[in-house]
């Protein structure tokens, strides 16, 4: 499309005797065509290649950029130098979102669900987990690609050395220590067993809203406040009380992933695509409820090790020993959660063809990925959602090992 600027200009006689000089200029530019079919390869996308694996001798990225970190704390020191008080929101401010309360909740009933299905499913659906490293495998038996991370692999070739996998495999338990007041006394090392530890799902469920007798938490009918990084009104210390037992709450057990096979049977033949469907559809569920209610509460991550902390500020546990610990005398480097890292989708291979033969090096180019839950509910016979057939390629046909050197 050719863009026309008409310019008509005059130049004033500046000096006496100087005609007046009238002009036209026509000026032409010519956009760079795209091709029509330039918006339908970025609406359609296929064959997504997963994130590559964060190096273990570096910390992890920022979720947010650094320079709006950066500015945001000079913006915090200049108001706490003027003696201002830093503006709070809820949550910020220790009071509650109440639009996010049903979220809360629904998330729970979606994880009780979640664990209770899965449980079911790992009865008739084989699971592998390999002994020396974190590879999970969901087939009849265990794939023949050689990249085996584990300290004897060199022994190995690398090989996986499988054996029989659990729900912990398959779904990543990752812990949080639950606070009856986030806002209060931090996690000293000294007193870290002072703490119960919870799925780091339930204590974000728990910090927005939801009750659960066992685990109390304080909620406050006035904000706290702040200059700059020092919190100058909290409403006091206030003792946490005891956690206590009732017959007619909710069942601890319910929420964890231990021992779950043991206590949810095996399904009949018939109820298997149904429970299929309910885990993917509580998995997603589940997923969508914690990136709400991150985008409000506060969740801290270490980066360098997979410890997680639900609350405005990390605990000062001594238990990272990750990369340079040393250096920190193992406190962890505290930075803002992403929604991977509170629930992992814990990628595996895509299987075609769970019964055939075992996948192999020469080929992984041609095979997909999956996170663990949709790949044993897609074997188990539900539909799988559309975001995530890209990355599982299901439109390439893999080769044989002869006709893989005959692909370009």
């Amino acid at each position: 499309m050719s863009v026309l600027f008409l310019l008509q200009f005059g130049h004033e006689q500046l000096q006496k005797g100087r005609p007046i000089i009238l002009g036209t200029f026509l000026c032409a530019s010519q956009r760079p065509k795209k091709s029509p079919s330039f918006k339908i390869q970025e609406a359609s996308s296929q064959n997504v290649d997963l994130p590559k694996r964060l190096p273990k001798n570096k910390k992890k990225p920022y979720p947010i950029p650094f320079e709006k970190i950066k500015q945001a704390a000079r913006k915090d020191k200049k108001l706490a130098q003027m003696g201002i008080e830093k503006p709070l929101d809820p949550p910020k401010n220790g009071l509650l979102v109440p639009d996010l309360i049903p979220v809360a909740y629904e998330v729970v009933d979606a994880w009780k669900v979640l664990i209770k299905d899965l449980a079911q499913l790992l009865h008739i659906i084989p699971v592998y987990a390999c002994s020396e490293c974190s590879e999970v495998h969901v087939a009849q038996t265990g794939h023949h690609i050689q990249n085996c991370l584990g300290q004897t692999s060199a022994s190995r070739r690398s090989f996986h050395s499988w054996v029989k996998g659990s729900i912990n495999d398959v779904l990543v338990p990752i812990e949080s220590y639950h606070l009856y007041d986030p806002f209060g006394r931090r996690i000293k090392h000294e007193t870290r067993f002072e703490y119960d530890r919870i799925p780091a799902v339930v204590e974000l469920c728990i910090q927005a809203g939801l009750d659960i007798p066992e685990y109390p938490s304080r909620r406050r009918t006035s904000p706290i406040r702040m200059i700059g990084k020092k919190v100058i009104n909290r409403g006091g210390y206030v003792e946490e009380p005891k956690p206590w037992r009732s017959a007619n709450s909710y069942s601890l057990a319910d929420f964890d992933t231990y021992g779950a096979c043991g206590r949810f049977p095996p399904p009949t033949s018939s109820d298997v695509a149904r429970i299929a469907q309910e885990t993917v559809d509580a998995y997603e569920i589940v997923r969508l409820g914690v990136e709400k209610l991150m985008k409000k509460y506060t969740v801290k991550a270490c980066g360098y090790c997979s410890e997680v902390h639900v609350g405005p500020w990390g605990h000062n546990a001594k238990l990272c020993g990750e990369f340079k610990h040393q250096w920190r005398d193992g406190k962890h480097g505290w930075q803002d959660a992403t929604v991977d890292e509170v629930f992992p989708p814990n990628y595996v291979w895509h299987v075609q063809d769970p019964k055939g033969p075992p996948m192999t090096g020469a080929l992984r180019r041609f095979y997909g990925k999956a996170p663990a839950v949709i790949e044993v509910c897609m074997q188990a016979g539900a539909q799988i959602p559309r975001k995530y057939v890209p990355m599982m390629r299901l439109d390439i046909v893999v080769p044989d090992s002869e006709e893989a050197r005959l692909v370009a």
